[in-house]
């Protein structure tokens, strides 16, 4: 019997893969197993300057304009461990511990590693699990685990039809994902370009530029400019109006020709009252019952953007999101499908009446119990976004993973209902008037709500029958102003042009809406540019990297890497294209930067008060700060440090809570400059 080690993304996931096989040792399927995780990525690439020979390490960690571009078949492309701060403790740790308790684990002799990462469909879950396993020098079989969610009955149907994979080479997966990762790290000299050129023009922050990043900005502030530079233009036309306030026109060239019968005044306008007879009865031309589908399942940037109208952040919705995930309340955040699978729609069949209770709809309703083939289908993994196999008890109690918790399940819940209950129709009537059969409308009116009563995308229509006598008058329309930017109206943008899925179009939006360097600001919903946002946006305006048919081609090219069809490295060829494209564009943006963008204001520290006096392990005069983490020196506290004695006292953290501070003075160093200022004891030991 083989013994494999099993290996999950993150401590959640293995939890849930303890459950689902009753330990986090045993037997399963034919073959013993234990379990060991990771932490997301646990190796990252080295910094660019040590990437290339010595002799060019100069030339790329710098940020001038002149040391760009970069030759990246220079690149090694050599990882390192991944430091991050432990969000407990506020200390920075190494992925080196995990790693060697890793290889420890793996020395005590296993048979193979079954990578059992998220299986998404950028290939990140097969990227940061070849890092592992590159780390710990793992020579030895590789098994992958394919679940499409980590429920009990997902995780062991996975592990019954484990897949080996001949090595990374043949990992199409992990070749796909590491083609992005190259691809988005030396695309690097881009964020550096325009950093470099907006500092020139007095713009001191960070340009952050990418694939989908600068798209989306450059697509918002090319909205508000046209806001900016709209001017109304005017037009008058003659129509019908009838006593049941429907409005009756001539209809509108599409070719863009002319339009003969509107005119720039309303005396113009009143002028052609003649051409009309001022009264007349409206008729129906054709009439008919139609009737629409429940809307398509959600995706994660759909939900987001539903939810940012009652107030609630990307950011908020992704944490809040995963976290029920974990738990299985909700299916896997990263997928890219539109619809479930059979299979999918069978687990959560017997849920339905139990979920529509949850939520506050009448059963009753959810009369089509039938799998759509709009919303069922195979061939597909994850399937979209839906609620989970286990069941909230109430949707209060979903607050303790987010605020957002219960919306994001009640909206969840909802749309995924929707097709249980019948289609909504109604009736379609087209209608003109009598003695001016050129002026027509078309009247929607309910027949049966359907689907619509319990979850509604937009508008609901509530339309009057047609009415029975129509006056002439003089309509006022104008060109059409441009529609503010919302997060619905962005997410359509990068539909529309296939850019990114759900999630990582989600991410993205809310790495740009978070933080005071934002670049977004979002108002439930409708957003904007901060200053920051404005001047990166600016710069790449006309760039390949800004276009969004060139980040949907970018897309296309992983999923040819994918297909094997491209190496990781040919990939890099079209980065090679747009930086050589984009460097002069950023270059000569910059120019017009500041007539166009109000550099952000510098934020402006208040000064500590300092004291003087004489430091006696130094006999020399020495000036400092006269408080520490909230807390201001006592004459009693001054003189003991001044003497070179160590204290303690209360003291606040940074992110809330308190301490007790022991310390002394101590010479320190600030960007290169020596000063002297109190040092807490644990600080100088790590020094």
């Amino acid at each position: 019997m083989p013994h494999y080690l099993i290996l999950t993304e993150k401590p959640s996931a293995r939890r849930n893969f303890e459950q689902a096989l009753g330990g986090s040792r045993g037997t399963f399927a034919g073959f013993s197993y234990e379990l060991a995780n990771l932490r997301g990525h646990v190796m990252t690439l080295k910094e660019p300057a040590e990437q290339v020979p010595a002799t060019l390490k100069q030339q790329y960690s710098s940020w001038k304009l002149a040391d760009l571009p970069w030759d990246v078949k220079r690149f090694t492309w050599q990882r390192t461990y991944l430091k991050s701060k432990n969000p407990r403790t506020g200390r920075q740790e190494s992925s080196r511990t995990l790693l060697q308790a890793l290889k420890q684990q793996v020395a005590a002799g296993v048979d193979g590693i079954v990578i059992a990462t998220d299986n998404d469909p950028s290939g990140e879950g097969e990227l940061l699990a070849w890092e592992a396993l590159d780390a710990i020098h793992w020579q030895g079989p590789v098994l992958r685990a394919y679940f499409v969610d980590e429920s009990k009955q997902g995780i062991q149907k996975a592990l019954r039809q484990l897949v080996v994979i001949e090595g990374k080479e043949k990992d199409a997966a992990y070749q796909k994902g590491l083609a992005r990762n190259k691809w988005d790290f030396a695309s690097m000299q881009l964020t550096r370009a325009a950093t470099t050129a907006s500092r020139q023009q007095g713009f001191q922050f960070v340009s952050r530029q990418g694939r989908l990043k600068s798209a989306m900005i450059a697509r918002i502030y090319q909205q508000l400019q046209a806001i900016e530079n709209y001017q109304r233009i005017p037009y008058f036309e003659n129509r019908y109006r009838d006593d049941q306030g429907h409005l009756y026109a001539r209809a509108v060239p599409k070719d863009g020709e002319q339009i003969s019968f509107r005119y720039p005044d309303k005396a113009t306008a009143l002028a052609h009252f003649q051409d009309q007879v001022p009264t007349g009865k409206p008729v129906v031309l054709s009439q008919a019952i139609k009737q629409k589908q429940p809307p398509r399942l959600l995706d994660l940037s759909t939900l987001s953007a539903q939810l940012a109208k009652f107030g609630y952040s990307a950011k908020s919705v992704l944490v809040t999101y995963q976290k029920m995930y974990e738990n299985q309340l909700v299916s896997y955040p990263r997928t890219a499908d539109k619809t479930i699978t059979p299979d999918q729609f069978q687990e959560l069949l017997p849920l339905v009446d139990q979920m529509a209770q949850l939520v506050g709809i009448n059963r009753d309703l959810l009369t089509h119990r039938q799998a759509r083939a709009s919303h069922v289908q195979t061939g597909g993994s994850h399937g979209a976004n839906r609620p989970g196999p286990q069941l909230p008890s109430n949707l209060a109690s979903l607050k303790k993973y987010g605020t957002a918790g219960p919306k994001i399940y009640e909206l969840l819940a909802k749309n995924f209902l929707a097709m249980f209950a019948e289609n909504y129709r109604y009736r379609q009537t087209k209608a003109a008037i009598q003695e001016a059969p050129d002026f027509q409308t078309t009247i929607n009116e309910p027949v049966a709500a359907g689907w619509q009563a319990l979850y509604q995308t937009g508008d609901k229509e509530v339309a009057k029958p047609m009415g029975s006598r129509a006056e002439l008058f003089v309509y006022e329309g104008q060109n059409p102003k441009p529609i503010t930017p919302t997060w619905s109206w962005l997410k359509a943008f990068l539909e529309k042009y296939d850019i990114g899925t759900g999630a990582t179009r989600t991410s993205t939006y809310a790495d740009l809406s978070t933080g005071p360097a934002a670049y977004i600001r979002d108002q439930k919903g409708q957003i904007t540019l901060s200053s920051y946002g404005r001047a990166a946006a600016h710069i790449i305006q006309g760039t390949y990297i800004a276009h969004p048919k060139t980040t949907k081609r970018i897309f296309d090219i992983f999923d040819q890497v994918g297909r094997f069809e491209l190496s990781a490295d040919q990939a890099l060829e079209s980065l090679n294209i747009t930086v050589a494209h984009d460097l002069p564009v950023i270059m000569q943006n910059a120019q017009t930067l500041p007539e166009q963008v109000t550099p952000p204001a510098k934020k402006k520290y208040p000064k500590k008060e300092k004291v003087t006096g004489f430091w006696a392990p130094k006999q020399a005069q020495v000036s400092f700060s006269k408080s520490f983490a909230g807390h201001t020196f006592t004459d009693v506290e001054l003189a003991a440090l001044l003497a070179g004695q160590t204290i303690s006292f209360p003291a606040k953290k940074k992110r809330g809570g308190s301490f007790t501070a022991k310390g002394h003075l101590a010479e320190k160093r600030f960007r290169g400059k020596p000063y002297v200022g109190f040092t807490l004891l644990d600080q100088e030991s790590k020094a």
